[in-house]
């Protein structure tokens, strides 16, 4: 595992913590580690979005990975993980509800569509969650 798991915790408090506040200050570097993740290991940041989720499924933890870096993983890099997006999805349902959360970003088409056959949108953007 080449990702640095103090930050996945790093990552979650930040993202729970309040916008204007000191703790939010000090956990921000996890946010530009996970954007570094991002661009330039695909593999490790895939890895990191999957740990996260592992950890901390609540709706907010859910809105903000999915369309920050779930999002921006498939946008940068969905040739390299659309294969390992839809077999996650197929076997993982909070990872099919996370993925439910993406926007298209700048997917390809055929990423997009893709997404859209894996994805399970209940309890997003007013569909209904059952």
């Amino acid at each position: 595992m080449a990702y640095d798991e103090q930050m996945v915790e790093r990552w979650i408090s930040c993202q729970l913590a309040d916008r204007n506040s000191p703790e939010y200050d000090e956990l921000f570097d996890s946010f530009m580690y996970a954007s570094d993740l991002i661009h330039d290991q695909p593999d490790d940041a895939w890895q990191f979005i999957l740990e996260v989720l592992r950890r901390n499924n609540s709706a907010p933890i859910l809105e903000v990975l999915s369309a920050g870096p779930l999002e921006d993983l498939l946008a940068r890099h969905g040739d390299t993980v659309i294969d390992r997006v839809e077999s996650e999805a197929r076997v993982n349902p909070n990872f099919a509800l996370l993925l439910g959360g993406v926007w298209r970003n700048r997917m390809s088409e055929e990423i997009w569509n893709r997404v859209q056959a894996v994805w399970d949108r209940r309890g997003w953007d007013g569909t209904p969650a059952a």
